[in-house]
């Protein structure tokens, strides 16, 4: 369901779509094929010719890291002819699951990369929620594992427990890192790995300065963050699935709206199990609306949007357990949903990128490693995450007088000939 200035689209398949909107669509494809050369960076992914990527990619950095998303969209050839509210439906519906208004002022770069990995499209449900991914590492036992007993998991190596929070980390003896826990006690370690989000390190945790370069410090604490808010019920089955005997429609639908709730997403578990609707997944200045309020004033502000959009649908009669908001911004451990970098961050997350290749850092600096999505180039996504562990753990193994074997090397291995191009300071 397509909700816009009061009025209302209900739509199952393309053809269904009004002309403006399929006429959105073509312009927005044909501006990342004119901004973009986006078939070309398409074609170079899928034949894994990682020299003409390269080479494609290298030549939009410089065009695209100053220049909004916004920016691409109203200056290219496509939308040059529309009227504004072509940009502004694209904003608030756009394509796939949701609009885009809320990257509008992100780099172009952060969407061109979302968009030729296809990022934004043929996503997957996965049961337990993408927290399989940690848990997975947690309880998994390599099958070639060399250096423990077979069958050691990092969950039998801590004893089935993590250790506390961080609250300090410091230089000791020399090579040493000093990592403090949050009662106090301090162990050192010959190298650190740190996978959180980049503000904890001068907020929530001391780390001592002379740890990262002053231009690394530059990087970590101008890394800019999204706000995000979603709210959760609990529903006693999947009831939208059931139809309207006048209309013959679902009774209720995935809903992109301008409306408070913005996006509207159902989960179904099955017939014979309670479902999930998220009732409101909303970004940036739509999430700040929400901040301040506690979870049933955010339960009945989504209800009443959507009574507008269903009026006949008596959604709180199978609304069972409590209600479950969050907004990743005022989460200590998040202070927001995930990075999104705006015009000019090209170069900071270049030097958060390649913090991994030490070798011409000072002594001082060395053997304190970083990595998550938001050290990556993919901020949100998991293969971010899972490709900077893996330059993390080439750092860690280099630095500790490790190699890589000869028929398979290491990202560092290969770095002066994949690394991402600098631009000047």
């Amino acid at each position: 369901m397509i909700d816009l200035e009061g009025k209302t689209l209900y739509v199952e398949k393309i053809a269904d779509l009004p002309p403006m909107f399929k006429e959105i669509g073509a312009a927005w494809s044909k501006a990342l094929e004119e901004g973009a050369g986006l078939s070309g960076l398409r074609q170079a992914i899928r034949e894994r010719d990682v020299a003409a990527l390269k080479e494609i990619w290298d030549r939009l950095i410089p065009i695209w890291d100053d220049r909004s998303f916004y920016d691409f969209v109203a200056t290219s050839y496509a939308f040059a002819d529309r009227p504004f509210q072509y940009r502004e439906v694209f904003g608030q519906v756009g394509f796939g699951t949701g609009g885009w208004d809320s990257d509008y002022p992100n780099s172009m770069l952060e969407i061109l990369r979302v968009v030729a990995t296809d990022c934004d499209e043929n996503q997957n449900y996965i049961v337990g929620g993408v927290e399989q991914v940690p848990r997975g590492l947690w309880k998994t036992s390599p099958p070639n594992i060399v250096h423990w007993p077979k069958g050691t998991t990092l969950e039998s190596l801590h004893r089935g427990a993590p250790r506390p929070g961080v609250t300090r980390i410091d230089r000791a003896y020399g090579d040493k890192i000093a990592v403090t826990d949050r009662w106090g006690d301090t162990k050192l370690y010959d190298a650190v790995l740190v996978a959180l989000q980049s503000w904890l390190l001068t907020t929530y945790m001391k780390c001592e300065e002379s740890l990262f370069s002053p231009k690394m410090w530059m990087a970590l604490d101008r890394t800019r963050y999204m706000q995000s808010s979603k709210t959760f019920v609990m529903t006693d089955r999947p009831f939208w699935k059931d139809k309207d005997p006048h209309t013959g429609r679902d009774l209720m639908s995935m809903t992109l709206t301008d409306r408070l709730t913005r996006g509207t997403y159902l989960f179904d578990n099955g017939d014979d199990k309670p479902g999930v609707i998220c009732l409101t997944y909303s970004w940036m200045s739509d999430a700040m609306k929400m901040l301040p309020l506690p979870v049933e004033k955010r339960v009945t502000l989504a209800l009443d949007a959507l009574k507008k959009i269903y009026p006949d649908l008596a959604l709180e009669k199978h609304i069972i357990g409590d209600p479950i908001t969050v907004s990743w911004e005022s989460d200590p451990n998040f202070m927001g949903a995930f990075k999104g970098a705006l015009p000019g961050h090209y170069r900071y997350n270049h030097r958060m990128y390649c913090h991994f290749m030490q070798d011409k850092m000072p002594p001082a600096e060395r053997g304190i490693f970083i990595a998550g999505d938001d050290v990556s180039w993919t901020p949100g996504w998991v293969e971010g995450a899972v490709q900077t562990a893996l330059n993390a753990v080439w750092g860690i193994m280099h630095h500790l007088g490790g190699e890589s074997p000869i028929n398979n090397p290491g990202p560092g291995d290969r770095f002066e000939s994949l690394k991402p191009l600098e631009l000047p300071d």
